[in-house]
């Protein structure tokens, strides 16, 4: 039992403290940010002497606290931490502390759980701060009916919420579209509730991904943030908040939580909710502090991938629907050539599929199309030394399939009819228990038959009326539908432990970090067009590390914008992630054949550094420019990518500054020649660049990471890869 007077308990990890108090009624956050040291007794009673704030003129006549469960019984009048009723009633909540716990990590971190009760809903919740060795802070909450109860109780929302200091002075979150996902949007956090809310089903392609605020011009390697991120695959809420009176002690506050449908969740005697996680996390290092804190918690799960990420060749681009086994063998040929190491069958192999209008939900090999089965096709590619995957969509169903057929009341749709398709489907309700049988046992047959090495996981469609008859009546049930999905993803992967899933959703449009505890790559977005794809992967990067998005080269004319680029462009923004080829190689060139090897085993060169080195990006003037590194955990390697996407006023570069290098140290850089010569907006090159593409020039690090060096001006759509080596 913890509970009385000063009981304070602190978290420490990676530069990073969080306390917490849990001596009064309800605990409160007196802390959470840059690492306070050890928080002995004289700190911690001056921690909580200085958590009371004033007693404001028009007023409650007891100062105002912001609890680790806020409600109206504190005195704050924003969002509450916990919303519903009973029929109505006891819908102002009054958690009280009734136990806890703390452990402390002996690698950094720890846990602090906290149990509350609540006499006038009647409810006992459960909170859980655990700090990781990355110094992320996890919030778990859940509330529960007891089973003793007399009624149901309606949880129409539960959040987690943490405060933030006034000096967190801006927001940063993100919007976009289908193939332009995650696209920054920065504004001042004003008075009021910026309040961001999916209700799609998942995430979607405007998906908030990362609410972060900090301080006044932060950038990627300046300023202090906070940030916050649901991971969760279904509906969602993302909110900052700051009143007037502020909240407790501190401004402003950062929450994030599921975003519950009217009745959804209704707890019967003895139920309860589990809330999704929430990810908190702090830096002092600029938008790449949160960055470097988001990758190294991912990278030390027990699960993460540990073998080298193979080269991928995905045939959607190259042949859509077209499936042909003789050309899908010489597109094998050309990729064993150039060195694929994984091929992937997309869209179009089921039955009755020879577009996008049928076949969804029956997951049976299409006769027709392929007579004697996908095993000739599969051991074409195994006898090529290549894994193979397959492509599915398991969440969809097509109105023009033998499973819509059977079982239309399988849709996903309210009583009195579907409504209209999107991409000419509808949603298959999983949370159907016959449903998801059916659908698993066809892809783990599947995968049984052909020892299938990686799925290729699609889920094409909002989800629009997310209703199916239960009870008698139509429920809301995107929260059991994703609870399904990740049952689905669990049991396919303890079934076939070798398997490897990559998450797509039309792209980009469910990319967080539950989908992420059950796949082992995201597809950040539907868009091939490098351009694009640079400024979606580097903002992709402020939570998910290289080796876990998928980037592929496209054709030279974008199938999803008709932009025309250069061969070396494609292929060098390809390199930086888990890189991977969708275009027709039988239509390459020899030239361009030979290119694409020397890119190849340029990969497999370099993604040892790639899928594991801190990812550091300059803070630039000119948005039309990007240097993105990765450096190496020990620093003594490092790949920088130079890149132009569009014109802008200056002619020159100025003096840019290499992040992520030690100013002690001495460097040769060699710019990488494999990719072919990038087009110049110039007569020649900065002098100093002479050297670095003819076997490499040597400069101190003083002048590399602290003066900056001048870079050569590209034209649009141009890019160049400094190879960086710490010497001796």
């Amino acid at each position: 039992m913890i509970n009385g007077e000063g009981r304070v308990h602190t978290l420490r990890a990676a530069g990073v403290s969080l306390v917490v108090d849990l001596g009064g009624v309800v605990p409160r956050v007196l802390h959470w940010g840059a690492d306070l040291g050890p928080v002995d007794g004289d700190l911690a009673a001056a921690l909580r002497r200085t958590s009371v704030p004033a007693v404001l003129n028009n007023s409650p006549d007891v100062p105002r606290a912001f609890s680790a469960w806020p409600t109206e019984q504190d005195g704050w009048a924003g969002t509450p931490a916990q919303t519903g009723s009973r029929a109505g009633t006891a819908s102002t909540p009054r958690p009280r502390l009734a136990d806890g716990e703390v452990e402390e990590s002996p690698d950094g971190g720890g846990r602090i759980s906290i149990v509350l009760g609540d006499a006038i809903a009647a409810t006992r919740a459960h909170l859980e701060y655990r700090m990781d060795p990355a110094g992320v802070v996890s919030v778990d909450m859940s509330v529960e009916n007891p089973s003793d109860a007399a009624s149901v109780y309606v949880l129409e929302g539960l959040r987690a919420l943490m405060p933030v200091p006034e000096r967190a002075s801006e927001l940063l979150d993100f919007t976009g579209k289908w193939c332009r996902e995650r696209s920054p949007q920065r504004m001042p956090f004003a008075f009021g509730t910026h309040a961001r809310r999916a209700r799609r089903g998942k995430p979607g392609h405007d998906s908030p991904f990362l609410l972060a605020a900090g301080t006044p011009g932060f950038g990627f390697a300046h300023g202090e943030l906070w940030g916050v991120h649901l991971a969760w695959s279904g509906d969602g809420e993302y909110l900052a908040e700051r009143l007037p009176e502020g909240a407790g002690a501190l401004s402003r506050v950062l929450g994030a939580g599921e975003l519950l449908r009217s009745g959804e969740v209704m707890l019967q005697p003895g139920e309860r909710y589990d809330a999704p996680t929430v990810l908190f996390t702090w830096s002092d290092r600029g938008l790449d502090g949160l960055a470097a804190r988001s990758h190294r918690r991912l990278r030390a799960r027990a699960h993460h991938p540990a073998a080298p990420r193979p080269l991928v060749l995905n045939t959607w681009e190259a042949v859509y629907f077209d499936h042909d086994l003789e050309r899908l063998i010489e597109i094998a040929d050309r990729a064993a050539e150039v060195g694929v190491e994984r091929i992937v069958l997309d869209d179009g192999w089921f039955r009755g599929r020879r577009d996008a209008d049928a076949g969804l939900g029956d997951w049976l090999v299409d006769e027709d199309v392929w007579p004697d089965g996908l095993g000739p096709f599969v051991d074409a590619v195994r006898g090529r030394g290549m894994q193979f995957g397959l492509w599915f969509e398991p969440e969809m169903i097509s109105p023009d399939s033998d499973l819509a057929r059977e079982h239309p009341e399988w849709v996903l749709a309210p009583r009195e009819g579907a409504g209209p398709t999107a991409r000419n489907q509808q949603v298959l309700d999983l949370a159907n228990r016959e449903a998801y049988e059916l659908v698993l046992e066809r892809i783990s047959a599947l995968v049984a038959e052909h020892d299938i090495d990686y799925l290729k996981w699609d889920h094409n469609r909002d989800l629009v009326e997310p209703v199916a008859g239960r009870d008698g009546g139509d429920r809301p049930l995107v929260h059991d539908q994703t609870l399904a999905l990740y049952r689905m993803l669990d049991e396919l992967r303890a079934r076939h432990p070798r398997l490897e899933i990559e998450t797509c959703s039309g792209g980009g449009g469910r990319v967080d970090l539950g989908i992420l505890e059950r796949t082992d790559r995201v597809w950040a977005s539907d868009c091939n067009d490098p351009v694009e794809r640079a400024r979606i992967e580097r903002w992709t990067r402020l939570l998910v590390p290289p080796e876990l998005i998928g980037s592929h080269l496209g054709a030279r004319r974008s199938h999803t914008t008709s932009r025309e680029t250069d061969l070396s462009f494609r292929l060098a923004i390809s390199l930086t992630a888990h890189a991977g080829i969708e275009t027709d190689l039988t239509t390459a060139t020899p030239d361009d054949l030979r290119t694409i090897t020397a890119w190849a085993a340029l990969y497999r060169e370099l993604r040892g550094l790639i899928h594991t080195g801190d990812i550091v990006n300059a803070d630039l003037a000119d948005d039309a420019a990007m240097l993105t590194g990765i450096v190496a955990p020990d620093g003594g390697r490092a790949l920088y990518t130079w890149a132009r996407l569009a014109t802008s006023p200056e002619g020159q570069s100025g003096r840019v500054r290499f992040p992520g290098l030690d100013a002690g140290a001495r460097y040769r850089v060699r710019v990488r020649p494999e990719l072919g010569g990038a087009s110049r907006h110039e007569v020649s090159d900065p002098a100093w660049m002479c050297a670095a593409a003819d076997g490499g020039a040597e400069l101190p690090g003083a002048v590399l990471a602290v003066a900056g060096v001048p870079l050569p001006t590209l034209n649009p759509q141009q890019a160049l890869l400094f190879d960086v080596e710490r010497l001796p």
